[in-house]
């Protein structure tokens, strides 16, 4: 392929994108071949249908590559954006560099370069419930949510896998750094951290099942250098070769959660006291939802010595401050668990801990309790251990399960 045609597009091939996102029948999602191959699948280990990968391309490098080291084991491949949003309804400018027509057009562009079936479907009603609105109802309860796991969850790995199963395809496959592999001691499927540790992305994916990782593949686990990914990109000509990774939450890129959360609600939320641990007050907070545990940037405070967030009172509408000592605690409970590399134990294990995506992991013991919740006490205390985020576990680099921590 020349230069022209792997530039950001050629003018018919920017016309043409343009024109069929905008036209796309979101009932019509794909084409899937012909009634023989869905109702005779490939077989791969475990009985589980191989063959036929739909890949989720987000317009990334990572994705992209994804799809070419599919492409290259002789899957065939279909590759599919997620229309999760139109930039308006969530107060963003068209410019916005995520889930844009540029990001569609990347991806069409390379599904066009590797042969591969390309295709957007249109899943907005389901990410406004499934994360936007879990997203605000975390905050008005307290809670500091983590939306990237809920969008793994309830759309990638929920969703796209559904329409996957529907039409006979065996194998979902994104560009997430982590791995998958079958034990064939322990009779289960595995998540393990990437071989690349800087990037991995195992923390976010907690939430699998069985099934779900039997059909999962996951092509840049095994990598333990970006640089090597991009020289892949760059090898195939991709236009997204060099294209910054994304950073911030999709639909509050600026970080503002207080104000997309008043544009989302149209409410006003209450400004209250910031109080010390006594009970003084200390000057007044802009609403609760504008802060969370640990925080000390943004406050807005002249204050002699530092202080930080430690907890939310939400029946007095309260933000209690504290000095950094006094954010730390030795253990929490969580909800919602999910195990992965064994069955609920019966006696406490030793694991180590992560409270949060770039927090360390620390030294602990977990205790699965008789109601489902899971207790993690840790040998040493840990800082800022926040309701709504994720408590992940894991025995070396094996993800043994993980939940949502409990405030």
């Amino acid at each position: 392929m020349s230069s022209t045609d792997t530039g950001k597009a050629s003018e018919w091939q920017t016309e043409e994108i343009q024109k069929e996102i905008h036209n796309t029948d979101y009932n019509k999602i794909y084409n899937t071949g012909s009634n023989e191959e869905q109702q005779n699948p490939d077989e791969d280990h475990k009985g589980v249908p191989a063959g036929h990968a739909l890949i989720a391309m987000s317009g990334g490098v990572d994705s992209s590559v994804a799809a070419m080291l599919m492409c290259k084991a002789g899957y065939e491949c279909i590759g599919v954006t997620m229309k999760l949003y139109d930039n308006e309804d969530v107060g963003l400018s068209k410019n916005h560099t995520c889930c844009t027509l540029d990001d569609v057009e990347d991806a069409r562009i390379v599904a066009h370069q590797l042969g591969m079936r390309f295709y957007v479907m249109n899943f907005k009603e389901d990410f406004s419930h499934q994360v936007i609105d879990r997203f605000v109802d975390a905050y008005e309860r307290g809670d500091t949510p983590n939306p990237c796991i809920d969008c793994n969850r309830y759309m990638k790995f929920a969703k796209l896998y559904d329409r996957a199963k529907a039409v006979g395809f065996g194998t979902i496959v994104t560009g997430h750094y982590a791995r998958v592999e079958y034990d064939e001691e322990k009779g289960r499927w595995l998540l393990k951290k990437a071989r690349n540790l800087a990037k991995d992305q195992s923390y976010v994916l907690y939430f699998m099942t069985q099934d779900q990782l039997a059909h999962t593949r996951l092509p840049l686990g095994e990598y333990a250098d970006k640089e090597k990914v991009r020289e892949l990109a760059e090898e195939y000509h991709f236009v997204n070769a060099r294209k910054h990774d994304s950073q911030d939450i999709c639909f509050v890129p600026d970080g503002n959660y207080g104000d997309f959360i008043e544009r989302r609600t149209g409410k006003k939320y209450e400004s209250g006291d910031f109080v010390d641990q006594q009970g003084h007050v200390l000057g007044q907070h802009k609403g609760l939802l504008r802060y969370t545990i640990g925080q000390r940037k943004g406050l807005g405070l002249a204050l002699p010595a530092p202080l930080y967030v430690r907890r939310k009172d939400m029946a007095k509408n309260q933000v209690i401050l504290s000095p950094e000592k006094d954010l730390y605690t030795k253990e929490l409970l969580a909800k919602d668990f999910n195990w992965i590399s064994c069955e609920p134990p019966k006696e406490p294990i030793k694991v180590t801990a992560k409270t949060r995506y770039r927090a360390k992991e620390a030294p602990a013991m977990a205790q699965a309790l008789p109601d489902g919740t899971v207790k993690v006490v840790f040998e040493e205390p840990v800082r800022a251990v926040t309701g709504g985020q994720a408590v992940v576990l894991y025995d070396e680099d094996v993800v043994v399960g993980g939940g949502t921590i409990l405030g």
